[in-house]
């Protein structure tokens, strides 16, 4: 099941609780700080703006605060921005009174200093006549605005020269509430990027509407999407949230409302591009449930120890549980995967793996997934990427403990190589004499090491926190 992320947190009371580099390893930039408004909605906010939280700190992108009392906190926002402590403002809120006062004016003040405002779904229902808020959001629902019934459609990039939707394809299949006839704010002035059509035949009213608007409030910047619609007390509509290209275009969205420019993927996490599905790739994990994998020499899963968090397989410091294998085999592949370490973790990608041994390395080859910085001095032929105990590999484009690696594996014409953010590190025979050589000098020798022209991929339990999303893979 889904774990709430431990960067969120939540405010209350208005106080806080609590391209790839081929050279160094690079520092991620600074975490960019998020604080949700809600408690007020007509729609699901309980379940609503933990999900949002879940949907941008799964990027590693964001640290982020919930607060559901805006009253008492929105008055400090404008200290705590110049400070650096408050980059965007998420609002997952929607009522016809108005803040306080000082609530309001903190807010606009905010904003205008270039605080970073993300409007979404029933945020453009907010308080009516309250101009400063109505300019802002551009697009508002107003008497007249509605929408058909809930049901799947396509959404459009329309202007593919901005920072959110560049590289961006289409939402397609989006399940959610489309709202039409959204009623334009007095002095408004603002950039649709994004539409939808809005089809009769599902109560819509048969013309395109706007669904991703950007615009400007003093030095700030406003990203509205009157997407993201979940009603209460009904399951069936969370698929909305669900949908990994919803939570893409958020998070992307927010980033730029934050910075004013975009570093995340326009490909969603563990959602196959356009490029990829005509290549035949098949995805391995959904980003929520682990239905592709299963315990070593088991039917199901573990027990213990492998979780999802952060739209991630998530292996937690000494849960136990044991190896992941897929619950397909696969000879000649090209099998891609992100992979995250904590600090002096340890795992490993195995491939070929047959299930007649005691553990999965017996009969498996292995990537290595290492955190090198916490292993000073370690053997390049254990160290990250390398071909574990046969091949070394030293100039490497690693990232640190805690930031996103990209990994790749492809077996082909008796050859394996490793990648690694995009520099391939190992390519070598897999079969033949010099890999029965090459196994003969090594730890492996007195095992069925190597051996098997076909077989499971594993994930490691190494007892360490190791993490992996973005599985996918295509035979070849």
């Amino acid at each position: 099941m889904l774990v709430a992320p431990s960067s969120v947190r939540v405010f209350t009371c208005g106080c806080l609780i609590a391209g790839f580099a081929i050279a160094a390893p690079q520092e991620p930039p600074r975490p960019i700080r998020a604080l949700i408004v809600s408690g007020a909605n007509n729609h699901d906010w309980r379940w609503t703006s933990p999900e949002i939280a879940r949907t941008l700190a799964e990027t590693g992108r964001f640290t982020v605060e919930v607060t559901y009392e805006p009253e008492k906190v929105l008055p400090e926002v404008p200290a705590m921005h110049a400070a650096g402590k408050l980059d965007v403002i998420v609002l997952d809120y929607n009522r016809r009174k108005r803040w306080p006062e000082a609530a309001e004016q903190g807010f606009l003040a905010a904003v205008r200093a270039g605080c970073g405002v993300s409007v979404l779904h029933a945020a453009n229902n907010a308080f009516p006549g309250w101009t400063d808020y109505e300019r802002m959001v551009g697009l508002l629902w107003r008497k007249g605005t509605g929408h058909g019934r809930y049901h799947a459609f396509d959404v459009h990039v329309i202007d593919r020269y901005h920072p959110i939707t560049d590289g961006m394809a289409d939402l397609r299949m989006h399940p959610d509430e489309l709202y039409h006839r959204l009623v334009l704010g007095e002095g408004a002035e603002f950039r649709v990027l994004m539409s939808a059509y809005s089809a009769p035949k599902t109560g819509g009213t048969g013309r395109h509407e706007p669904m991703l608007m950007v615009s400007r409030e003093g030095k700030g910047r406003v990203f509205h999407t009157p997407l993201g619609h979940v009603w209460k007390n009904n399951i069936p509509s969370r698929a909305s949230w669900a949908d990994p290209q919803l939570r893409r275009l958020v998070a992307r969205g927010t980033e730029w409302a934050a910075t004013g420019a975009v570093t995340l993927s326009p490909t969603p996490l563990n959602r196959l591009s356009e490029a990829e599905t005509k290549a035949g790739f098949v995805s391995l994990f959904d980003g929520r449930q682990i239905e592709h994998w299963r315990a070593y020499r088991a039917e199901g899963l573990p027990e213990q120890g492998w979780t999802v968090r952060d739209a991630a397989i998530v292996h937690e410091a000494r849960g136990g549980g044991g190896d992941l294998v897929t619950r397909e085999e696969f000879a000649n592949f090209d099998f891609r995967f992100s992979f995250r370490v904590a600090p002096k973790a340890n795992s490993g990608v195995i491939w070929h793996v047959t299930e007649d041994n005691e553990q999965t390395y017996m009969s498996g080859p292995e990537y290595q997934v290492l955190d090198d910085a916490g292993h000073p001095g370690v053997n390049p032929k254990h160290s990250v990427g390398a071909l574990y105990g046969l091949e070394p590999v030293n100039d490497k484009p690693v990232r640190p403990a805690g930031a996103w690696n990209e990994g790749r594996i492809v077996i082909a014409e008796g050859r394996v190589q490793h990648w690694l953010n995009g520099k391939k590190l190992v390519d070598v025979a897999c079969t033949g004499d010099e890999w029965t050589a090459r196994i003969a000098k090594s730890k492996f020798k007195n095992w069925p090491f190597g051996t098997a022209g076909k077989g499971r991929l594993a994930l490691q339990d190494h007892g360490d926190e190791v993490a992996y999303r973005n599985l996918r893979i295509r035979r070849l």
